[in-house]
């Protein structure tokens, strides 16, 4: 039996869901040694419902494969800064969200920053028991429209729950917006003065909240920007231009690249797009994540 694989992008999610992608996907043989798939990092949380059997991950390869690695159904992830080590079963199903930091207090009813200092938090430990019911609700649809007509619902009845949380302070909305809008470019210097702030407590406000000082946000942005273009290359059958994509994109120069894919992907670019490129033009990584 050939490899197979499915994915299928959700129509606008609400709650400041950034994207949705179901997956399906069929890997014969390798009972030995599973093969592991790298979860980047992102300017986003990670939410996942697994539909076939848990998740299997871990913060590194041998933590992913031994007996410590962590195991959820559902995936709640905050911002992480090193790559994901992801075990592919056989046969996996499931729905994957990218969540916006400043959508959590109202989405998931804490902070960005409370997921922060574990990898992988189990779903049902910040959703509670009514994710696991949507969980079910997940597996017995029948269709992929089923599903993201279920989720949809489930996102609006959160929205509904915790209305009443305080939303994020305006001066780290507007910060979050300005290094969007600069794509992880800019300077810190800068982005203080544009929200009336010293910088020190902006980094304050802005960790406090999202769990990421305004630096390593901005450099997710811009990995998150370079990683888009490179994947948009490859999937048009074209030989990514890395150091044109690198000045594109606010970097230095080429190394400043490499650098940082060496800490997000633990790879080079060339070897992470080596590893990545059946992937890639099977349709992954539609949804902005790892």
């Amino acid at each position: 039996m050939a490899s197979k694989h499915e994915f299928v992008r959700a129509g606008p999610l609400p709650g400041g869901v950034i994207s949705g992608v179901g997956y399906r996907a069929v890997r014969p043989g390798q009972e030995a040694a599973r093969p592991l798939h790298r979860g980047l990092p992102s300017p986003y949380l990670t939410l996942i419902f697994s539909l076939d059997g848990p998740v299997i991950s871990g913060l590194t390869p041998d933590q992913a494969r031994g007996s410590d690695a962590i195991s959820t159904d559902i995936v709640v992830g905050g911002l992480h800064h090193s790559p994901a080590y992801v075990v592919q079963p056989e046969f996996e199903t499931g729905i994957q969200m990218a969540v916006h930091p400043l959508a959590a207090r109202a989405l998931l009813g804490v902070p960005a920053a409370e997921l922060t200092g574990r990898f992988v938090t189990p779903g049902t430990d910040v959703l509670g028991r009514h994710a696991a019911d949507l969980r079910s609700q997940l597996i017995e649809a029948t269709d992929w429209e089923a599903r993201f007509a279920a989720l949809a619902g489930y996102l609006e009845k959160q929205l509904a729950t915790h209305g009443d949380r305080p939303r994020p302070r305006p001066e780290v909305a507007e910060a979050w917006t300005w290094l969007a809008r600069h794509r992880g470019a800019g300077t810190l210097r800068g982005l203080a003065a544009h929200v009336a702030l010293s910088e020190r407590r902006l980094s304050t406000l802005f960790r406090a909240e999202t769990g990421a000082t305004p630096k390593q946000a901005a450099r997710l942005m811009r990995f998150e920007h370079v990683k888009a273009g490179i994947v948009r290359a490859t999937a048009a059958g074209d030989a990514p231009d890395l150091a044109r994509t690198a000045a594109a994109c606010g970097y230095y120069d080429h190394s400043h690249l490499v650098r940082d894919f060496h800490q997000y992907t633990g790879l080079s670019p060339s070897a992470w797009l080596a590893e990545e490129c059946r992937n890639i033009q099977a349709g992954g990584h539609l949804n902005g994540g790892g």
